[in-house]
């Protein structure tokens, strides 16, 4: 029985298989995203708001855009106390 040794090159091209070609390359970089979005969420509720205001939108619609943003509000908060719970347990460890 013949063993042969790993190629370089061979390992090279199953890494760029592996990874996905579109994307969040990373979690911070898809955390970004989601925080990005759910910031958009808000200032089209404060946006609406201001239509409200300046007599130009609907209390349909500005209250519609409020629980947008109120229910991505709560997202992001339980996502961030996820995360803090898991780096917690993860600074518990014994190493």
């Amino acid at each position: 029985m013949r063993i042969e040794g790993v190629e370089v090159q061979r390992v090279q091209a199953l890494e760029g298989r592996l990874r996905p070609e579109n994307g969040p390359a990373s979690f911070a970089e898809m955390l970004s995203e989601k925080l990005a979005a759910a910031n958009g969420k808000v200032q089209a509720a404060d946006a609406e708001a201001t239509k409200l205001l300046m007599g130009n939108g609907t209390v349909h619609e500005t209250m519609i855009a409020l629980e947008r943003a109120d229910l991505t509000l709560r997202m992001v908060s339980k996502v961030r106390n996820k995360v803090i719970d898991a780096y917690q347990n993860l600074s518990r460890m014994q190493i």
